[in-house]
């Protein structure tokens, strides 16, 4: 599945009619409760004797892959116009690849 299908299905579940701050609001607290659910998950692995619970995770990586797409739609941007842009910033950062020196030295 391409990132900009995925973008325009999955928005096909939000909740018509908010405004766009709201959008962005519900967005932010989205992703940041699922990405506590994925460290939850991971910290029950590492720490609570649990097995890790790749199913859970893939599930809850879900769930915060649909809130960055509605706070990309939010903002008028496609998932590829955002991913595009990452890409371009880690290569200015790290255009050999990441290395501890290139970090250490990191301006931006």
């Amino acid at each position: 599945m391409e990132a900009n299908d995925y973008q325009r299905l999955a928005l096909r579940t939000e909740a018509p009619g908010r405004e766009r701050d709201d959008r962005l609001l519900n967005a932010a607290l989205g992703l940041s409760g699922e990405a506590g659910e994925v460290a939850d998950t991971l910290k029950k692995w590492a720490f609570h004797g649990h097995p890790l619970d790749e199913a859970a995770l893939r599930n809850e990586l879900g769930d915060v892959l649909w809130y960055v797409a509605l706070a990309a739609d939010a903002l008028g941007l496609t998932l590829e116009e955002i991913m595009e842009a990452n890409i371009a910033k880690l290569r200015r950062r790290y255009p050999e690849g990441f290395s501890r020196e290139r970090s250490l030295e990191r301006s931006e």
